[in-house]
């Protein structure tokens, strides 16, 4: 991330599945507008399944 190497900070595996993760606001959410809300890019480590939230896009680096 940001020309950084991520590595779990559970287990030090530096593989991840990447996805996305809804941050809802109770606002949106009882006005049934949860598209609304942003969204965060989270990556799943591999090995033990520890998710790490950015709340930034993230790209991946070529090692």
């Amino acid at each position: 991330m940001n020309g950084l190497r991520v590595i779990c900070v559970h287990c030090r595996h530096d593989r991840f599945d990447h996805g996305f993760a809804q941050l809802n606001t109770a606002l949106l959410s009882f006005l049934n507008l949860d598209f609304a809300n942003r969204s965060a890019n989270i990556l799943t480590c591999d090995r033990c399944g520890y998710v790490h939230w950015f709340n930034k896009d993230i790209r991946k680096v070529r090692i």
